[in-house]
């Protein structure tokens, strides 16, 4: 809940042997970029989360707009598909254009050395002018090359052809894969899934709120942004005074359970306010005044909101939040299409461990 975000990323994966299981994820139309997911056996139980079908019965609670999927595409891609080795470079507005992904050199740990750093920089620096002479030649009318010509035609492939090139060189972004950073994420969740969809329940809130700490802090406790926001579920100080007061005891936005609680009071009261899912999970990025006024400029349209509201504020982060959600939830729910050899997800938090955080 503040207006940067950290990194971005529960799990799932069906669980037909496993009826000792509890609440469950899921409740979207979900996007798997690979095959059906398979049976599990009683030996593989705790590789798979502990909660899953009752979260069937939720479909549909989190619309995905047809004018969202390519940036729901970029963002399962992020999450599930490119290892941190790898960096994509892309136009932030018209996201099913990528220029290209790039394979780091060397061993690329969590952090980039300054070397990869300067080699993403001129590379970046690269397309930039490519985008840049191809903009002016089509303006001039002046014949492309074969290399030019195949990049326009990447640019017309487009949704939105007749406005990618102009600007795009102004657009052009980088973003490194998170994958390795997102399956670590889906084993710490398992100690928190069943527990987290308990809470949503009690709120009477979609039980896939359980995945927004993949985007929030990839399941990092000890998470901190640049705005302050700290713990798994990423509560300022400010914020978590409202939603989390402890009565004067220490600071717990570290603790997840209480954290949980906190966001979906949030959640609740956002969307009492905004009257929408996705203008709510939004506003845990923008704010819930943030995005009022995008109503009342725009309209109750979330895809236009998304593509047409104009305010300093409301930044790249802003715009990509809810179809950030919308993919970790789409991976955290299918697993096994993106991680085929298997998530190792930790045990569930037993009842007393719930009780000393509450």
């Amino acid at each position: 809940m503040k207006r940067h975000k950290l990194y971005i990323p529960l799990i799932a994966v069906i669980l037909a042997v496993l009826s000792a299981c509890s609440s469950a994820p899921t409740k979207q139309e979900k996007q798997a970029v690979a095959p059906a997911k398979p049976q599990v056996s009683q030996q593989q139980a705790y590789r798979y989360p502990p909660s899953q079908l009752p979260a069937m019965k939720s479909l549909g609670v989190f619309p995905k707009p047809s004018a969202l999927e390519p940036a729901v595409d970029f963002w399962r891609k992020t999450y599930g598909v490119w290892r941190r080795s790898e960096v994509a470079f892309y136009d932030d507005r018209y996201m099913d254009v990528i220029y290209e992904v790039m394979v780091l050199p060397g061993s690329v740990g969590e952090g980039l050395t300054n070397e990869q750093k300067e080699i993403v920089s001129r590379r970046k620096e690269y397309w930039k002018s490519q985008l840049t002479a191809l903009d002016f030649k089509v303006r001039a009318r002046v014949p492309l090359n074969p290399f030019e010509k195949q990049l326009h035609a990447k640019l017309q492939n487009s949704r939105n052809k007749a406005f990618v090139l102009a600007g795009a060189s102004e657009r052009l972004r980088s973003q490194r894969g998170i994958k390795e950073r997102f399956k670590r994420g889906l084993e710490i969740s398992g100690r928190y899934d069943s527990q987290f969809r308990k809470i949503f329940r009690e709120y009477s809130l979609p039980e896939d709120f359980a995945f927004l700490p993949h985007v929030e802090s990839s399941f990092q406790a000890s998470a901190k942004s640049s705005a302050g926001a700290v713990g798994m579920w990423q509560f300022t100080r400010g914020a978590a005074e409202t939603f989390m007061p402890n009565n004067n005891k220490p600071d717990r936005r570290h603790d997840p359970i209480v954290s949980a609680h906190g966001a979906a009071r949030y959640l609740r009261h956002a969307y009492n306010k905004l009257g929408d899912w996705p203008t709510a999970v939004t506003s845990y990025n923008h704010g819930i005044n943030g995005m009022k006024r995008a109503q009342n400029q725009i309209g109750n349209d979330f895809a236009r909101i998304v593509q047409s509201y104009n305010s300093p504020l409301f930044g790249f982060d802003s715009r990509n939040y809810y179809a950030q959600f919308l993919a970790a939830r789409d991976i955290a729910s299918n697993p096994m299409a993106y991680f085929r050899e298997g998530v190792s997800y930790e045990r569930p938090m037993v009842r007393a461990q719930y009780l000393a955080a509450e």
